[in-house]
């Protein structure tokens, strides 16, 4: 794979290109510390000028840019309302709210990603799982589909059920089927002795409705991430990206991050993929637009279909009446409601850092370093300067990943390709807000299917290229990984 900087452009970005002297002081500013005595310049910002300070509530993630211009506050303002809305069954009297499913798994975006948060697993009988879902997939060698179909695809949909399970529908209209999990106990002995218990999940679909999955089916949990701080990784140069990366581990430090390179249907083009749990997309407006598609049911101009992810043997489904109307664009999403969605879910607020110059939180951080976590979760970059978009144009920012792909090892793999991604691999996730996690989620259920009940937890299922990292977490004494922990909880 070569990485030429005209395959990874970035069409959706009016970017001023950097002037050598702007060069020589990014890579001063991003430069790994040495100094653990004390917080670094700016580390209170991890947002830049976008921070958001002195907000430690449930709504905490909630918040706009601290620098945007007040005559977008109101774009802001409104586009949260349609993140929260509720859509309902077509037709209705408000053509503006329908068109839902007819197979879908939330009625609004904010019910996965309650109050932008991190979702979480099922927590008992009662729970409905909503802001957790399964993506589905075959083996392409499998498929049905052509080549150049597939090429256009991250993975070789399910025959009958898609690219993902949908556990809820319309009336008249039965879900697809439901998420089943069951966990086993795995213990870790520490190496001061203690044991941890770690759950191992097995994932399974019940109450089939259109008749079996195909006998390799892949299935991917998938917990809703939290929604700070996008339009800052959208706005980091895909060349700072790509300088980190490595597939072949030239420098044989046992760290291969490599980029998913993802077809972008609004550009139609390949793109560098940035977001989702395996970078499958490669912008914030189609992330936005394929959500939409996949866990509501609604139509966009990137995927107009009004019937959402009802596969053509799923006739009675594609049959049920849509929201496509003339007043929307002939789409249930018009492109101004998706432009405004794209802008809310761009400039929700990283809030500040929390006890950085505690002694303990800086021991942590060093410790942090000496593991080598920092191989793959990069503290810092430097935003493109953007021309129209303020709130992300030239930041130092400290989102603590590198946003490759890295393989994590046999114990975490959903043995599901995405676009470049294996089935072991994904992509490194940003810590920033992660000490937030309780106060805005109400829990710390950590990692892609939420099986981690703790930070501690999800270190200790790295492996892989993580492997030495994990080993010397997990050899730590007690008062150093209470640090390093303390440190995460920091950020």
């Amino acid at each position: 794979m070569t990485f030429a900087s005209a395959t990874w452009a970035e069409p959706h970005l009016n970017v001023v290109p950097r002037t050598a002297a702007e060069a020589a002081r990014i890579a001063a500013a991003t430069a790994p510390t040495t100094d653990f005595t004390k917080p670094e310049q700016f580390e209170t910002h991890p947002s830049g000028a976008a921070t958001k300070f002195d907000i430690r509530t449930r709504d905490a993630f909630s918040f706009a840019s601290a620098n945007m211009p007040f005559e977008r506050e109101m774009d802001f303002k409104v586009g949260n309302g349609f993140f929260k809305k509720l859509w309902v069954t077509a037709p209705s009297s408000t053509v503006s709210s329908d068109g839902l499913g007819p197979l879908y798994n939330a009625r609004a975006c904010q019910r996965c990603h309650i109050k932008d948060g991190r979702g979480h697993p099922p927590e008992g009988a009662g729970d409905e799982g909503v802001s957790m879902f399964l993506r589905l997939s075959i083996p392409a060698e499998q498929s049905d589909l052509t080549e150049e179909t597939l090429a256009y695809l991250g993975a070789a949909p399910e025959p009958t059920y898609g690219l993902q399970l949908q556990d809820k529908s319309i009336p008249g209209i039965a879900p697809e089927g439901q998420m089943q999990i069951t966990y086993s106990e795995v213990p870790v002995t520490l190496g001061d002795g203690s044991v941890v218990t770690l759950r191992a999940p097995e994932y399974d679909v019940v109450d089939l409705q259109s008749g079996a999955l195909h006998p390799d089916v892949q299935l991917s949990p998938r917990i809703a991430p939290q929604m700070i701080g996008l339009g800052l990784l959208e706005a980091i140069p895909a060349a700072d990206i790509l300088a980190h990366a490595d597939p072949d581990d030239a420098d044989g430090d046992g760290i291969s991050g490599r980029p998913n390179m993802v077809w972008n249907h609004e550009f139609d083009r390949e793109m560098l993929g940035r977001f989702g749990l395996k970078a499958g997309s490669a912008t914030i407006r189609e992330q936005s637009a394929m959500a939409f598609h996949a866990d509501i049911g609604l139509s966009t101009s990137m995927f107009p279909e009004g019937y959402g992810e009802c596969t053509a043997s799923q006739t009675a489904c594609r049959a049920a009446p849509d929201g496509n109307t003339p007043e929307q664009q002939n789409l249930e999403v018009s492109d101004q409601v998706l432009n405004l969605v794209t802008f809310y879910s761009r400039n929700l607020a990283v809030p500040a850092r929390r006890n950085l110059d505690d002694p303990e939180v800086l021991r942590g951080k060093e410790l942090f370093y000496d593991a080598g976590c920092t191989s793959c979760h990069t503290p810092k970059f430097v935003t493109d300067r953007l021309n129209d978009q303020a709130e992300q144009s030239f930041q130092l920012i400290w989102p603590y990943t590198d946003m490759l792909l890295h393989d994590m090892g046999p114990g975490l793999a959903d043995n599901r390709p995405e676009w470049q991604a294996n089935g072991q691999e994904w992509r490194t996730p940003p810590l920033w807000g992660i000490g937030m996690t309780q106060t805005v989620s109400g829990h710390t259920y950590f990692l892609h299917d939420g099986r981690a009940r703790n930070l501690l937890e999800a270190i200790l299922w790295h492996g892989g290229e993580a492997e030495a990292a994990r080993e010397t977490v997990r050899l730590m004494t007690a008062a150093d990984r209470g640090a390093l922990i303390k440190f995460l909880e920091s950020l």
